[in-house]
């Protein structure tokens, strides 16, 4: 019914205007009684197959909403009932921010794609984390966290420090975005001795807290094979918790899309089924280098419960989808659990049957 029906409506909107009438109508249904319960009774499967422990922390299943969709924090208690596994708030900033100039989200229908060039639009870590202390419990949270658009690299390390102590006691675990491609200059910070140099002072700093808070760091698909190598030496040296494979990609090849169209659009990061492909090559690269040793979450081109499965049989150990939840809507992350039960279902029927 989403793609058929509830789906060409939305479309016929602009992308961010649809989003803030998404987040208005989903924030009054949810205040009717009984609402969220019936919405969790549908979407929401509690098979405790499903569940997952990655990096000291329990998830009710493998698959979350990627940051960017709630940047702010406004709606994790409503998407909590849509079966997602954990959500990812933000990209935040120290300070509010408005970000890039409006028009700044594009769709691309024939690729099942967006680009987005938003800039860390958000209103700040503060508001953030007042609302995250009245979140529903039952979820993780994982809290994306970034630098001001007018912050020199030279200091961006004071920038994701406040992030860090502002949401330390209301999120469940971090996730260092230097792989935005929209925010000037942020994807110099992907080069070893600025990485090396912020990593390392937020574990210096993670240290000193009484609970300790997994640490992630979300990468670019634009890097080369050389810069993939240094930053998971990086990340294992240092024993940050795992990688998030991958942000938004620059490239614009082999899109279906008029070329004419993909120019007036200008620049931004492209997300979606045209991502996929490299995302998981990216995802299986990060595994063998690291011999399965470092937790990888997959997002990129995840548009059904196959395209999640394959990011899972590359080494991920969990999943993520933004452009997917948009273009197949809140039934993906059901069939996808469903799928990977079905799956589980088989590989011990496998088991029984060659024993």
């Amino acid at each position: 019914m989403y793609k058929f029906l509830i789906r060409p409506i939305l479309f016929s909107v602009s992308p961010e205007r649809v989003h803030h009438l998404v987040f208005n109508f989903l924030k009054l249904s949810f205040k009717i009684p009984f609402v969220s319960k019936l919405v969790s009774s549908y979407f929401c499967n509690h098979d405790t197959r499903l569940q997952r422990k990655v990096f000291g922390l329990k998830f009710q299943n493998p698959v979350g909403l990627a940051a960017g969709f709630d940047k702010d924090a406004k709606l994790v208690n409503e998407l909590s009932c849509l079966g997602f596994g954990f959500i990812e708030i933000g990209t935040v900033t120290p300070l509010p921010q408005p970000g890039n100039p409006l028009p700044r989200m594009f769709r691309l229908p024939e690729d099942n794609a967006l680009i987005n060039r938003m800039g860390f639009n958000n209103e700040g870590v503060v508001e953030a984390a007042k609302r995250l202390k009245k979140r529903n419990r039952d979820i993780l949270i994982g809290g994306n966290i970034g630098k001001n658009k007018t912050t020199p690299n030279e200091v961006a390390v004071d920038d994701y420090v406040k992030c860090f102590d502002a949401l330390y006691e209301v999120v469940d675990y971090f996730v260092v975005n230097v792989s935005s491609p929209n925010t000037p200059d942020l994807r110099a910070l992907q080069d070893k001795e600025p990485l090396t140099a912020l990593l390392s002072r937020l574990k210096e700093l993670a240290a000193t807290k009484p609970l300790n808070k997994p640490i992630l760091l979300k990468i670019a698909p634009d890097l080369s094979t050389q810069q993939l190598d240094e930053i998971i030496d990086i990340v294992m040296q240092l024993k940050i918790d795992g990688i998030i494979a991958t942000n938004t990609t620059i490239e614009r090849s082999h899109l279906l899309s008029d070329s004419e169209l993909i120019n007036s659009i200008g620049p931004g990061g492209l997300s979606g089924k045209p991502l996929k492909k490299h995302s998981t090559e990216v995802v299986k690269y990060i595994s063998l280098k690291s011999k399965g040793k470092l937790p990888i979450i997959a997002v990129g081109g995840i548009h059904s419960a196959e395209d999640a499965l394959e990011k899972l049989n590359a080494g991920a150990t969990l999943v993520q989808v933004y452009t997917g939840f948009i273009y197949e809507g809140p039934s993906l992350i059901k069939e996808i659990n469903v799928k990977l039960l079905n799956s589980e279902v088989g590989k011990i029927k496998q088991q029984h049957s060659s024993n």
